[in-house]
């Protein structure tokens, strides 16, 4: 039996389409969990072409319509907390002095190695419930707690096993390119190698791994180590991104976007020659306002920079143990505008269209247009500048996953 129709009327409908098509009085028809149409209500019948009527028809009420929710930037998977270093940089120290000291990373991945699977599920569960709470419907997981074949694999099979029980899309990144473990220290280069030539195959094979993330930094690896993974990628036909710029510019967001990388991420460091390469490859840069702020970070990411460029910009939560512990993808919107400068309408495709390119979704998801998943979701605001205005408040109405109600 053909999948039937559904028409969602009576909506006030944000496409997030490269046109940032609002439609005021706007209807949808879904087929089969895509949309088969979207446009102006008193066009739905011509857009039915002597169709069978709609099986359900769901009226909105004119609510507000847009997107599901994407977070394309989070360690989601992770056990544990670092609340205590939280309070060390409350006292002055840094977030480099405590990784060099022994904590920051190194200190989750203590944690991580002394879970289970189903420990790291457990835990993460509600972080993610948080982020769907909010209307998110698709999220990405990296590993990089881990650090050993076993402790990597363990985390991505828990971002799998969390997509099977939760009505979410998960998109798992291998970030063991995360720091240099204590068992390589002192041989970065080394460890690199077991990463790219031994690892990244062996959880590829098993279809784990969506793509390849590496921290590009002075306390993370150097552009030489971080080609030679992204060329072991690139092999296997994995596309790859970058936290860069984030303490310093080492030249990591250039070095990617000759990989064509889908993102570099944080970008606090970075130059106007930096945004326009970025542009120039299609590059989405991935703005993380929340661990700026945790982290009292005093040099904004050039936002001037990528606009006069042209290049995308998405927000992502980051939610991590360290410098993110945040499950509000809603709050880092809000911080995207206050303190980074965004437009609401900007905020709103970091979201959604864009942060949907940094995963490689963009066919998929990301705009309400024919063709595209049919995630959406309806919300309780009387405009659409509300979703980076509220903090503390959630104005989420009802989640429609794949066309059917979600909650």
């Amino acid at each position: 039996m053909a999948d039937s129709l559904t028409l969602w009327r009576n909506a006030r409908i944000a496409t997030c389409d490269e046109s940032h098509t609002v439609l005021e009085r706007g209807a949808m028809l879904t087929r089969g969990g895509r949309i088969e149409w979207v446009g102006p209500e008193d066009g739905a019948a011509a857009a039915l072409h002597g169709a069978q009527a709609p099986a359900d028809v769901h009226d909105l009420g004119g609510a507000w319509v847009t997107p599901g929710l994407i977070d394309c930037h989070t360690h989601l998977v992770f056990a544990g907390t670092r609340a205590s270093e939280y309070a060390e940089r409350l006292r002055g120290r840094t977030y480099e002095e405590i990784a060099r000291a022994g904590g920051g990373i190194v200190s989750s991945m203590r944690a991580v190695r002394a879970a289970s699977e189903q420990q790291l599920v457990d835990e993460s569960a509600p972080r993610l419930r948080s982020l769907l709470a909010e209307g998110v419907t698709t999220v990405e997981i990296k590993s990089g707690y881990g650090l050993t074949l076993e402790d990597e694999r363990k985390m991505l099979r828990a971002a799998r096993a969390l997509a099977r029980a939760f009505p979410v899309t998960v998109k798992t990144t291998f970030l063991a390119a995360h720091t240099v473990p204590p068992e390589y220290k002192g041989r970065a280069d080394d460890y690199i190698r077991v990463v790219s030539d031994e690892w990244l195959p062996t959880l590829h094979g098993e279809g784990l791994v969506d793509a390849v993330d590496v921290f590009c930094e002075s306390i993370g690896f150097n552009l030489e180590q971080s080609g030679k993974l992204f060329a072991a990628a690139t092999k296997l036909g994995i596309r790859v991104k970058m936290h860069a710029e984030q303490l310093s510019n080492l030249g990591g967001s250039r070095m990617a976007t000759r990989y064509h990388a889908l993102s570099c991420d944080h970008l606090e460091f970075t130059t106007p020659e930096d945004a326009a390469a970025l542009a120039a490859a299609g590059t989405v840069a991935v703005l993380l306002p929340v661990a700026f702020y945790c982290l009292a970070e005093g040099h904004k990411p050039p936002v001037g920079a990528f606009r006069a460029a042209g290049a995308r910009m998405a927000v992502a939560s980051d939610c991590n143990p360290g410098s993110a512990p945040g499950t509000s993808l809603l709050l880092a919107m809000s911080m995207a505008t206050r303190l980074f400068g965004l437009t609401a309408e900007e905020a709103l495709a970091g979201v959604t269209r864009n942060a949907a390119q940094a995963l490689g979704e963009t066919a998929q998801r990301g705009s309400l247009t024919t063709g595209r998943i049919a995630d959406f979701v309806v919300w309780n605001v009387s405009a659409i500048e509300e979703l980076g205005y509220w903090i503390g408040f959630n104005p989420r109405r009802t989640i429609v996953r794949a066309g059917k109600l979600a909650s």
